[in-house]
């Protein structure tokens, strides 16, 4: 991963008046790839559009996807499960 990342966005949403509660990230070794999942609260009532256009600049940055999701909202999600061993 590219140092740097976590502070820029933590920073960002202080910035934005928001409040962490809850952070987790890791390095997926096979793929070079970094995840990163914040859960915050915007004390200031910055809603996600406006978060997410001001975050722009740290995602092109970072050459990051990143998406602004509303915890309130449920998320679609399938689980697929197999009772066979694996590897």
């Amino acid at each position: 991963s590219t140092r740097g990342i976590v502070a820029a966005i933590s920073n960002y949403l202080a910035e934005q008046g928001c409040n962490i509660v809850d952070s987790s990230q890791f390095d997926d070794l096979d793929t070079g790839k970094f995840f990163m999942r914040v859960s915050f609260i915007s004390e200031e009532g910055v809603g996600g559009p406006a978060l997410a256009e001001g975050f722009k600049p740290i995602a092109e940055k970072f050459a990051m996807d990143a998406e602004i999701h509303d915890a309130k909202k449920r998320m679609k999600v399938l689980l697929m499960v197999s009772r066979f061993g694996h590897c």
